[in-house]
């Protein structure tokens, strides 16, 4: 079983909140997550599926099913099923404040699931369970490439052969348009759903741009604002925002688009296999959004990442910000000898970064510059990120 790394922060969590909920993508591993949880904690527990009739059938009087567990943690999973129960719940919590009463699962963010936010506001905590980062799955070359190539979802990551994966991946993606994101209010067509799906995916690593799928899929920007709103929110996709500084520079303003999951990146422009991935015209792009989705789960709550790019053509690829300022500035490369292009200096120069790195697949640790540092990935997250 592969060990997660939220697993102590959400322990801490149940023990502060009276309730805590997990929130991710499906499949992510949610459920074995909060049965591990349970056993970990020596607690009583009980766990209610929201989409089985059997456990639905349960809380026919939601009431007085919770005072009757009224020691126990109670485990809602799919909770975005039945928001209907988020003011009972709020009534139990207020009737018996102690930590650890609910732990609460689901496949949308607190926006989509919007009773949460309204009824639970300083009951809660949310937690994200992303798919494995590199970082869980182990160190090591091998390993980081074949997460790479199938992303992180625990079924396509630890399947058998590639070909497994890429059918996983298929069927997830088949799943999340014919159910999932109907359920959470995307009302659309399936062709449609999975044209824009397919065409975020030909626009990974770059600048959104709203209007041409708009224009291709013959709906309004507004209506592609709010597509994309619940393709982030299903946590399929990450809008990147743009870094803005007070310079009188002018700079490019609309977010870079991101298919978070690398494997489902890879399934909808048809990549099966590593030699296949290495010799693609997208190899670049595809190793930018893995880069920058690793590095952004990895990182603590104090942090927050834009990116940069002017329209003279500066650009850095990942901006960390902290307490509002920038302090890294990272480029992402697939080379094992990177050069500082002016570009890239240029940037770190109007970021006034203190430490600025360029990060690669596998390379040595070394000061290319006094305030520039080449390093791999894995390195990254192990000897830098942490610093800040």
């Amino acid at each position: 079983m592969v060990s997660r790394i939220i697993t102590t922060e959400l322990i801490n969590t149940i023990g502060i909140f009276p309730a805590t909920a997990i929130v991710g993508p499906r499949q992510v591993g949610k459920t074995t997550l909060a049965k591990r949880l349970i056993n970990i904690l020596n607690k009583e527990g009980v766990y209610l599926d929201l989409e089985n009739p059997r456990d639905i059938a349960k809380l026919t009087d939601p009431v007085l099913y919770f005072e009757n567990n009224e020691h126990k943690l109670v485990v809602l999973d799919e909770i975005q099923q039945m928001p209907e129960l988020f003011p009972i719940l709020r009534s139990m919590i207020d009737a018996n404040r102690v930590p650890g009463r609910f732990l609460l699962l689901g496949s949308a963010s607190p926006d989509l699931i919007r009773e949460s936010s309204e009824s639970l506001a300083g009951r809660i905590a949310y937690k994200e369970l992303a798919p494995f980062t590199v970082n869980e799955v182990s160190a090591g070359n091998q390993k980081l490439n074949t997460h790479w190539l199938r992303g992180g979802f625990p079924d396509a990551f630890l399947a058998k052969t590639d070909d497994i994966s890429f059918e996983w991946h298929s069927n997830f993606i088949k799943s999340y348009i014919s159910r999932d994101l109907p359920m959470l209010g995307l009302n659309i067509e399936s062709r449609t759903i999975y044209k824009l799906w397919a065409m975020v995916a030909h626009m990974h690593s770059n600048i959104l741009n709203m209007s041409n799928l708009a224009k291709s899929l013959g709906v309004s920007s507004t209506s592609i604002k709010k597509y994309l709103g619940f393709l982030e929110g299903a946590f399929l996709i990450r809008l990147l925002p743009s870094y803005s500084t007070n310079s009188k520079k002018r700079l490019i303003k609309a977010p870079k688009v991101f298919i978070r999951d690398s494997g489902v990146y890879h399934q909808l422009i048809n990549i099966n296999g590593w030699d296949e991935l290495i010799n693609n015209p997208v190899l670049g792009n595809s190793w930018e959004g893995y880069v920058v989705e690793q590095i952004v789960q990895n990182a603590g709550n104090k942090l927050s990442f834009n990116y940069y790019r002017t329209q003279d053509g500066a650009e850095c690829d990942l901006v960390m910000i902290k307490a509002g300022k920038p302090v890294v500035g990272i480029e992402i490369k697939y080379t094992s000898s990177p050069k500082i292009t002016k570009s890239m200096q240029e940037s770190f120069n109007d970021l006034n970064t203190s430490m600025n790195y360029i990060v690669t697949p596998n390379t040595d640790d070394y000061l290319i510059k006094e305030n520039i540092r080449v390093c791999s990935l894995a390195a990254f997250l192990k000897d830098y990120l942490p610093e800040f």
